[in-house]
């Protein structure tokens, strides 16, 4: 049976009354009172300088100081501490229900008055002792008595003539929503999509990084989940080991179909638990979202797998101690296989608060994540390049992606793989975009030291024009900020040289394979100024090129000569750059090692030398080329 909607209900009161429901939900707020009760209605009512129920008060000898001396007793006897409004009483609905039952059968008129409500109460059983408890004044209110003399009573009242609140319509609001003391129907919405996320709604969106060595666990966790009873899986492994990334690729398979004909048509929601205890202040409210979330899950059309990360954080959560908790309300459901639940945790989490409960332990089946070895590292790091190439713009070459994984693994220890390796790469990545884009942070160290030197020199020199003398360090300072000076006049001339040598790079790339990522440069402030072309500075591509376009494939001639003069530029590039880059052209072992450098204060050079590259696969020496002048090897990123 369909159920009268409130909308409709409050929707036929008049705008006095309703007024005085809407400011009734926002003194229940104020007051942290966690349910609208009829007290902060009737109390809003009497607070009208003139309305039915302030004559029919009037007319019955009502003392007004003890009317309001009781509802405010009566208010302070109500629960507080809540942080939003739970919902209207009982007693609220079944009043404009009988109200409406007296307006339109008794009084023959279509919308409700304060006088008509008043009514309402007296002559219902429970409302009237919730009424006598407000205050003693109201006994003086015989129910027949106000029947009889309430039209006579209330004629020439403000109430007269006032139309229903939604005008007769079906699109009347909530007293509440206005003020948003209260929120609406549609911001309530299901538990589900309050606390909740579809996992595999967003594999189908392309929105999850996809996951590649997993293959194993994932298998597990479809065969526990295809289990009749006591099928939850539980991801346990320590932080950082890809536990919910293994659920995400467990969503992506869903969504593209390749799993069993029995959970092709699941979905996963991962449930947040933060968000499910975020605001329950009151006894019992935390509880209360969770079965709701438990009931849509299990009474839901469309099968239903939910996913609790940090699933420790539900024991113990929701009880003080001696009473339950949330754990006990999913232990049922569980049990029964009615709520196919899979769980992750740590392991220290797992020994400290699963284990000791062995009925929540039983429950659930253990599939241990493991820490990936570098190999498969390697390849998890390989499958989400491309989300990284598109979100930085840049150029991610294989040797970076070897050298995230093993100098991470060897010189972070505290953290797991692939997580700490994801973290790296991705910083490299950043690094290597803000060199494209971003004044060189050593250009901007020397401009900064050279500011503080001048603003220091004005300082000194106006105590010198007063007798104050500083002549030495005036003296020291005008030596160091000539020698500034000339070294910021070097790294500006390296700082084009450099961003002239990248953007010609990245043609001379964009012409060998238009598809693969090559990184976007900004104009140097004098180009900005100028309007030039950096590929400009050091000369047009090459002859065999100056035809060729990026949408036709280059010729066996075309390529030879495009790979040539990349190898040149690569060179030359090396040769400005020396063992401080300003520009870089692509992620490579060198940006990866220069951030484990910073992270763990080892020296770049026990990262970098070219013994340690070398032993990783990094580099290749150009055997034509030889030593530098300087006898440095020129290296060469493939």
């Amino acid at each position: 049976m369909s159920e009268i909607s409130r909308s409709h209900l409050f929707g036929k009161l008049n705008p006095q009354v309703f007024r005085a429901a809407e400011a009734a939900t926002v003194a229940c707020k104020l007051r942290g009172n966690p349910y609208v009760e009829l007290v902060h209605w009737l109390h809003q009512i009497q607070q009208d300088q003139d309305s039915d129920f302030r004559r029919v008060a009037k007319h019955f000898k009502l003392d007004a100081a003890e009317l309001e001396k009781g509802m405010t007793a009566e208010l302070d006897r109500l629960a507080r501490g809540a942080t939003a409004i739970v919902d209207f009483s009982e007693h609220i609905d079944l009043a404009i229900e009988r109200s409406w039952i007296y307006t339109s059968l008794l009084f023959g008129d279509d919308v409700i008055r304060s006088g008509y409500l008043l009514v309402g109460i007296l002559k219902t059983d429970n409302l009237r002792s919730v009424l006598h408890r407000m205050s003693p004044e109201f006994r003086k209110l015989q129910p027949d008595l106000v029947v009889e003399s309430l039209v006579q009573v209330v004629r020439g009242s403000p109430e007269d003539g006032q139309r229903a609140h939604d005008g007769s319509s079906s699109s009347a609001a909530q007293p509440g929503e206005a003020s948003q003391a209260l929120a609406s129907d549609k911001a309530k919405g299901s538990a589900l999509q309050k606390f909740a996320q579809d996992l595999t709604a967003k594999a189908r969106e392309g929105q999850l990084d996809p996951v590649t060595g997993r293959d194993d666990e994932i298998r597990q966790i479809i065969d526990v989940l295809l289990r009749r009873r006591q099928n939850n899986p539980l991801l346990t492994g320590e932080a950082g080991v890809g536990k919910t990334a293994v659920v995400e690729g467990f969503a992506a398979r869903i969504a593209s179909g390749d799993v069993p004909p029995a959970l092709r048509d699941v979905s996963v929601y991962t449930l947040d638990v933060g968000l499910l205890q975020a605001g329950a202040s009151m006894k019992g409210e935390f509880e209360q979202r969770l079965r709701q979330v438990v009931d849509e899950v299990q009474n839901s059309a469309n099968k239903i797998i939910l996913f609790i990360d940090e699933v420790h954080t539900l024991v113990g959560a929701g009880g003080a101690q001696g009473t339950g908790d949330a754990a006990n309300l999913l232990k049922p459901a569980l049990a029964r296989g009615n709520l196919r639940t899979i769980g992750a945790t740590t392991w220290t989490e797992y020994k400290k608060y699963i284990e000791k409960d062995p009925a929540l332990t039983r429950r659930f089946q253990v599939v241990q994540i493991d820490e990936p070895s570098e190999d498969k590292a390697v390849a998890m790091l390989r499958g989400i390049t491309g989300q990284m190439e598109a979100h930085h713009r840049v150029l991610v070459l294989d040797k970076a992606i070897e050298a995230a994984v093993q100098l991470s693994h060897r010189y972070i220890p505290a953290r797991q793989l692939p997580d700490k390796a994801v973290s790296l790469l991705d910083t490299a990545c950043a690094r290597v975009s803000l060199t494209q884009h971003a004044t060189p942070v050593q250009l901007e160290a020397l401009e900064r030291e050279a500011t503080l030197l001048r603003t220091e020199r004005a300082m000194l020199e106006r105590e010198s024009s007063i007798g104050i003398g500083h002549g030495e360090r005036i003296q020291s300072i005008g030596s160091r900020l000539e020698a500034l000076d000339a070294a910021l006049a070097l790294h500006h001339e390296r700082w084009e040289k450099e961003h002239a040598l990248v953007a010609r790079i990245f043609a001379l790339r964009q012409q060998l394979n238009p598809q693969v990522t090559q990184g976007a440069l900004s104009p140097l402030p004098s180009q900005q100024e100028a309007g030039n072309d950096p590929i400009s500075a050091e000369g047009p591509l090459p002859s065999a090129l100056q035809g060729a376009t990026s949408a036709e494939p280059l010729s066996e001639e075309e390529r030879a000569a495009a790979m040539a003069a990349l190898a040149q530029a690569q060179i030359a590039l090396v040769e400005v750059q020396g063992e401080t880059p300003l520009v870089l052209p692509s992620v490579d072992a060198q940006a990866v090692a220069t951030v484990v450098s910073e992270w763990t204060a080892t020296p770049s050079r026990s990262l970098g030398n070219l013994t340690n590259f070398a032993k990783l696969g990094c580099i290749e020496t150009v055997a034509t080329t030889g030593r530098h002048s300087s006898g440095r090897i020129i290296i060469i990123y493939r």
